[in-house]
């Protein structure tokens, strides 16, 4: 696991810039560091030493030295590619398992990327064709951000890098955060940065003579579907995953597992200990309201197989991590992030490397929204004046208790997507608890709307809904979320929350051939009826106690609306009384202060929304402001006291 830097230019200035931009990765790879110099480019590397610790040493050439890699990430069948290169006559420097990219390179080109599995973000230099070849993995595990200028390419493992070579200077990117406000994530190769992209998952770059070519290697097939019996291919599922999980083993330190209670990182530190002799060392976070949390699930499943458990509990105090998270995310935090942040701190003090269960939901149709989609169209056997008028009256009725997946919020869920149809009613149910198109309209103002053209955030959404290479209706759901949720925002976090401690996040449920396998399952036995997840929770069911396995998804959360209508209502209103974006002119006071009142009153539960508008805030200071991480613990320190 590492960092990676580069700069092709012509200017002798720009390529100085290297070591600035390499120190401003350390995070990712603590042990080691190094650098590549040959004309007009210069790579630079931050190694977190995971396989072959003695002589992976990055940048590494190939035999005659006319090739250049720096690589992040690791390639689990590196054992089988190095043996059937060296069998071809290739010859190795170290037994490090990114070499072997090299060496494809050498025998297949650019398609190189098409042999690995495995999550990666590299650059490989052709010296002899001046050419430079950028990569990443086939789900976007590993980031990479890239700005590109006349006749020169800057790139890196974080937007930080970038920006500490002191020649990309912040600009706020408003067209992309107008998305954002809906979807929780960047989508297509926005950043939070005018001018900085990132490589979009599955992608290469080739920058030569000038000019960047960007062009998508791989995809999903959900059509051609597995034939056989469901017991057949849940026998397929489990072989699968077991060789998968096996894989994402490969390493020369211990190696341990996140558990959080749920069913993905349960299998996958089970499927752990059924292979390893060891006890498997699992780390596990919980909060103190019991409505939230899931370390008695947890505890089962350490118990069953004596596994080496760790634990601790959070309390709302977490606003205090804020400023550290948006450090090392380059944009606002997540609540998702928050769990990850701390699971990793918790992780890293025991071991290097973490397997984790992300991407179950996403293959396997996990989330609630799924099985409401067919509830919905249940529900809108009611006459559509009805629902509009009288049940939504009644709907607005319901108090909100302000916790997880109450009667209120499933009601006026349910009530708003039964007005829609298909692929408009999924777009708007990822925007139902943030910003809808209607209230984004509001917040921003007609000034700073005018600056950006694209505001259909759902375009976002249906250009993956409708593609081609999908048919039924809960594979166009995962599609989507494969396509866009998975590589721009929860791979997002896992990268960067794991790296904030140097940590190394493994996810076997997103590796690319157990997505393809999933892909091919028909979708009546990932969703069946209104049953989530129900084959892979049949193989669950082999591993974990039936109680984890069949109860309501709970998920990995916090209690958020709570904790920011009482412990941080303080905070919220003396932040929002200095909002930076009212005072840039791009939102609207009014619309902030409803927001606020409505939550703290306990009218409205608007914790998305107002926990966005918060990071944002902080955010804005720490890349417009230059305010620093210390210095944001002693705002958030002044702003916790009643004004």
């Amino acid at each position: 696991m590492c960092g990676i830097a580069g700069i092709l230019s012509p200017d002798p200035e720009h390529r100085a810039a290297i070591e600035r931009m390499t120190r401003a990765l350390h995070h990712r790879g603590p042990d080691d560091q190094g650098y590549y110099h040959n004309g007009k480019i210069v790579l630079g590397q931050t190694r977190l030493s995971i396989i072959d610790l003695q002589t992976g040493h990055q940048p590494i050439s190939n035999e005659d030295d006319t090739l250049v890699l720096v690589c992040n990430g690791e390639i689990y069948n590196s054992p089988a590619l190095r043996k059937a290169l060296v069998e071809k006559g290739h010859r190795f420097r170290t037994r490090t398992d990114v070499e072997v990219i090299l060496h494809l390179y050498e025998e297949h080109g650019d398609d190189c990327v098409k042999h690995l599995q495995g999550m990666f973000a590299f650059a490989l230099w052709d010296r002899i064709r001046q050419r430079l070849l950028l990569a990443r993995d086939h789900m976007g595990q590993k980031p990479l951000f890239f700005t590109t200028g006349p006749g020169t390419i800057f790139f890196a493992s974080e937007v930080k890098a970038l920006l500490a070579s002191n020649l990309v200077q912040p600009e706020m990117e408003l067209e992309g955060m107008w998305h954002y406000m809906s979807l929780r994530f960047m989508p297509d190769q926005f950043t939070f940065f005018k001018n900085i992209q990132k490589l979009p998952a599955a992608s290469r770059l080739v920058f030569e003579n000038g000019s960047t070519r960007i062009d998508r290697y791989w995809d999903i097939d959900f059509l051609a579907k597995h034939s056989g019996s469901e017991k057949e291919i849940e026998e397929g599922l489990h072989h699968t995953l077991l060789e998968t999980v096996k894989s994402h083993m490969l390493s020369d330190v211990p190696v341990g597992a996140f558990l959080s209670g749920g069913i993905d990182s349960g299998i996958v530190s089970a499927m752990m200990a059924s292979v390893q002799e060891q006890p498997v060392p699992v780390f596990s976070i919980g909060v103190k309201e019991q409505s939230f949390n899931e370390l008695p699930y947890a505890r089962m499943v350490a118990q069953r197989y004596g596994m080496e458990a760790h634990e601790e509990v959070v309390e709302s105090n977490m606003i205090h991590k804020i400023p550290t998270m948006i450090h090392h995310m380059d944009e606002p935090s997540d609540p998702f992030g928050v769990g990850v942040y701390l699971v990793a701190q918790l992780a890293r003090r025991n071991v290097k490397v973490a397997l984790s269960g992300d991407g179950g939901d996403e293959s396997f149709a996990g989330y609630d929204r799924f099985a409401g989609q067919r509830l919905a169209d249940y529900y809108a056997v009611l006459p559509r004046w009805l629902r509009q008028t009288v049940m939504d009256r009644l709907i607005r009725l319901i108090p909100d208790s302000f916790q997880y997946k109450t009667i209120a919020q499933k009601a006026r869920w349910l009530n708003e997507m039964s007005l829609r149809e298909r692929g408009d009613r999924y777009a708007h149910s990822m925007s139902f608890l943030r910003f809808t198109d209607d209230a984004k309209r509001s917040l921003f103002t007609e000034k700073s709307q005018s600056t950006f053209d694209s505001q259909d955030s759902r375009e976002k959404i249906l250009a993956h809904f409708n593609a081609s290479n999908v048919n039924e209706l809960v594979d166009r759901m995962l599609y989507t979320d494969l396509m866009t949720r998975m590589p721009d925002h929860l791979l997002v976090i896992a990268d960067r929350m794991c790296m904030a401690h140097s940590l190394e996040n493994r996810s076997p449920l997103v590796d690319h051939r157990l997505v393809e396998y999933a892909a091919a399952i028909p979708g009546n036995m990932k969703l069946k009826g209104m049953k989530l997840k129900h084959i892979l929770r049949s193989v669950s069911a082999r591993y974990l106690p039936r109680e984890l396995v069949y109860r309501e998804k709970q998920g990995f959360g916090f209690p958020i609306a709570l904790w920011l209508r009482n412990d941080l209502a303080h905070f919220l209103r003396n932040l929002f009384a200095e909002s930076r974006f009212v005072e840039a002119g791009i939102f609207d006071q009014k619309v902030i202060q409803t927001l606020l009142d409505e939550h703290l009153s306990g009218k409205v539960d608007h914790n998305f929304r107002l926990w966005i508008l918060l990071n944002l805030e902080l955010w804005y200071r720490m890349y417009f402001e230059n305010t620093s991480v210390d210095q944001m613990h002693e705002i958030t320190n002044r702003m916790m006291r009643p004004s």
